[in-house]
């Protein structure tokens, strides 16, 4: 679906209302008992629902993001645009040049194309490594998943133990449906990206992301040329 497309009910109101309630209790929580917390702001419609609430809530959570150097257009005026809109400058984290260099050096510029592995590697070069940055020395991290947004998405819990990276992981929106997201982006005026009105569901580097045809899984737009159950970019794998 498109945010135009959305018809908000009675009955999504009410459900949000009771969410959105729960999702600042949590957070209220998690600045208080897990400090210091971080939030993950991929800058997708869930991250910009959880940046509203941290930042209209005065929370002491850090956010950050990802500039992974390929991301699209869109995606940049909308950093801008979250940093104008309330007042908040964005700390963000690129990937180390030597790393992006010798990749492409060895590889090739679209490598990721070519196969899972190469693939998992731009991703472990541009995300992975840049993300650990940015939770070191951080008790709590916050992400923006639902567990209805993939296969491997399923089983998503509103808490969790990152063994990855060592500290708790927090989810608050793992609950929420993509109706309800939206809704609560239209009823609090909230910035999103410009390319979900072009039927981009999840957006991540241009490159591996593309529109959807109506009816498609929300996550078929990313590495669509994979199986689901491989599509994930290595910053949400367990172990």
């Amino acid at each position: 679906m498109t945010p135009n497309l959305l018809n908000i009910t009675p009955e999504l109101t009410a459900s949000v209302a009771t969410k959105t309630a729960a999702a600042k209790v949590l957070l209220a929580d998690i600045a208080h008992n897990w400090a210091p917390a971080t939030f993950a702001n991929s800058l997708g419609a869930e991250d910009m629902v959880i940046t509203d609430l941290i930042l209209k809530g005065k929370l002491a959570i850090n956010i950050f993001s990802l500039d992974t150097g390929r991301l699209p257009p869109e995606t940049y005026d909308l950093m801008a645009e979250v940093e104008k809109h309330y007042k908040h400058k964005l700390t963000v984290f690129f990937p180390r040049a030597d790393d992006v260099e010798l990749y492409v050096r060895n590889q090739g510029i679209n490598a990721f194309y070519e196969s899972i592995t190469l693939r998992k590697s731009c991703c472990a070069i541009r995300k992975v490594e840049p993300l650990k940055r940015a939770l070191a020395g951080k008790r709590a991290w916050i992400t923006g998943m639902r567990a209805e947004q993939a296969a491997t998405r399923g089983n998503l819990a509103l808490r969790e133990y990152d063994e990855g990276n060592g500290l708790e992981k927090f989810n608050p929106l793992a609950e929420w449906s993509e109706k309800e997201v939206w809704t609560y982006i239209k009823q609090h005026n909230v910035p999103y990206n410009a390319l979900h009105n072009k039927f981009y569901p999840s957006i991540g580097c241009a490159p591996c992301t593309r529109a959807i045809s109506l009816g498609e899984d929300v996550r078929s737009g990313r590495w669509w040329w994979e199986d689901p159950e491989s599509k994930e970019c290595g910053l949400h794998v367990k172990g």
